[in-house]
């Protein structure tokens, strides 16, 4: 005679489950917070000087030309308009962000402080035309904004999920990189099943380093290599 399916053990599977993710959620929560508190107490004069760091970082490394996604800085956010200025100096075609309602970004070229508007949610975006989601696919690289980017490359963003819904659009072979303070590159993060990570970190004192080890470590968003 057949056995029943053991209703009550997969019930429990996915309870625990459901459990899990509430707790990642809950401490991706608490890890926002003590960023964005930390990122409040900087005083503008470390602020300028990270700022600057991260410009002499991308001036000594950049290779030039080619598209870059990038974005541009909200006042607490590691970057600035200098280091927009510099990866055009470069030769590299810029690209920034188009926040709009939820779902993938779109982009726009970024050509200069002086094109930028404020847009939706009060972040600024060139005036010039908006691009569509996929062009995120002419990128060799992606500078991704971030609270926070562990060992492994596991990213915490905001928490609205726009990068989530775009970075796996992204080329195979497009490099990810997530801009943070040195003590925002941390042992672990809390990761849920829709995250994708990063290759590398970009920080004012050390610079690019390579997460997850060389072509190692899950990266959430391989699924593009299928598409």
């Amino acid at each position: 005679m057949e056995r029943p399916p053991d209703v009550s053990a997969k019930a429990d599977v996915s309870a625990k489950a459901d459990v899990s993710a509430k707790a990642d959620v809950s401490a991706k929560a608490r890890w926002r917070e003590r960023a964005l508190s930390s990122r409040r107490a900087l005083d503008a004069r470390r602020r300028d000087a990270e700022n600057r760091a991260l410009v002499d970082f991308v001036t000594g490394r950049w290779p030039g030309g080619g598209t870059v996604c990038a974005y541009v800085p909200l006042p607490s956010e590691p970057g600035s308009p200098a280091l927009l200025a510099a990866l055009r100096a470069g030769g590299s075609r810029v690209l920034v962000p188009v926040t709009g309602d939820p779902g993938p970004l779109s982009w726009a070229e970024y050509t200069g402080p002086d094109s930028l508007v404020a847009g939706q949610y009060g972040i600024p975006r060139p005036t010039g035309p908006v691009l569509a989601p996929d062009e995120i696919r002419s990128a060799e690289v992606v500078l991704v904004p971030a609270l926070g980017v562990d060992r492994r490359g596991v990213r915490l963003g905001r928490g609205a999920g726009f990068y989530d819904r775009t970075l796996p659009i992204a080329s195979a072979g497009t490099r990810l990189i997530a801009v943070v303070r040195d003590e925002e590159l941390v042992e672990a993060l809390p990761e849920e099943a829709h995250d994708v990570r990063m290759h590398e970190a970009l920080t004012p004192a050390r610079g690019f380093v390579t997460l997850g080890g060389a072509g190692t470590g899950t990266r959430r968003g391989d699924a593009r290599e299928q598409e």
